[in-house]
């Protein structure tokens, strides 16, 4: 007899306080003791979630991040569990907007975000990453992207192809997009059928004004968990068993034709 292959997985969204890298670490280690106190297996923090964007002291922050890596370690080691987040990495005189994957204590795997948000000014302060992340954890097979990079599918495609189970998405998406966040996590979801875990930031950072509304999606394109306007901890059961039975009944990968296209 085997045994039902199913995680918990959280999203967890919250207010980033620019700058004060210590205030934002102390909310996400009261926030993974949280989730992994209800059996979660993988947290996801938001897009640069210890600094926010503080441009103007972003390579003094950055300098701070090999300690900040350490404590999501830590964390992940004490409870176990497989903690994802992007903090700037120092890169020279740039940084890269960079996710870490800590599995119960390891570092096994970073990505560094490839699509930069030009609107916003992202390419002239960071430096973009120029390669994908499917990594082996004790949840699953994860692939990771950050923000904007949701706008790119052929990204997440890449991802799947690569077998990931699981698309993890940190977030600092802010109003007035809120449709777009949720359709094109949806649809992630639906044309890849696999699981989305997305934690957005909330509230008022700086200048601007983040919605939340993280979302845990299943390979239909249901949601699992959807979070609000304020800081929450989002937890949905994720089925592999499902993901698999859905993947036999719609057969977009066999049927794929990549040669055409």
């Amino acid at each position: 007899m085997t045994t039902k292959r199913e995680i918990k997985a959280a999203a967890i969204q919250f207010t980033i306080q620019l700058g004060d890298i210590d205030a934002n670490v102390a909310h996400v280690r009261e926030a993974v003791a949280r989730v992994a106190a209800a059996g979660c297996r993988l947290a996801v923090l938001p897009e640069m979630w210890s600094t926010g964007f503080a441009y103007k002291e972003l390579n003094e922050l950055a300098r701070r991040t090999p300690e900040t890596v350490e404590e999501m370690g830590r964390l992940s080691e004490e409870h176990g569990l497989v903690l994802v987040g992007s903090l700037p990495e120092p890169d020279g005189d740039r940084v890269c907007n960079t996710a870490y994957v800590l599995d119960r204590g390891r570092l096994v795997g970073k990505y560094r975000k490839i699509h930069l948000f030009s609107l916003m000014n992202e390419d002239r302060s960071f430096s973009g990453g120029d390669s994908w992340l499917v990594a082996d954890t004790s949840a699953g097979r994860i692939g990771v992207f950050i923000c904007y990079d949701l706008r790119f599918p052929e990204l997440a495609r890449r991802l799947a192809v690569e077998g990931a189970e699981i698309l993890i998405v940190p977030g600092e998406w802010p109003k007035p997009r809120e449709e777009h966040w949720r359709a094109l996590l949806k649809a992630r979801a639906i044309e890849n059928q696999l699981f989305v875990v997305a934690a957005n930031c909330c509230g008022v950072v700086g200048k601007l004004d983040f919605f939340g509304s993280s979302l845990i999606i299943g390979p239909k394109g249901e949601f699992l968990a959807e979070g609000g306007y304020d800081a929450a901890e989002l937890i949905a059961a994720l089925d592999f068993e499902e993901m698999t039975k859905w993947r036999q009944q719609i057969t977009c990968f066999p049927d794929r034709k990549p040669q055409f296209y």
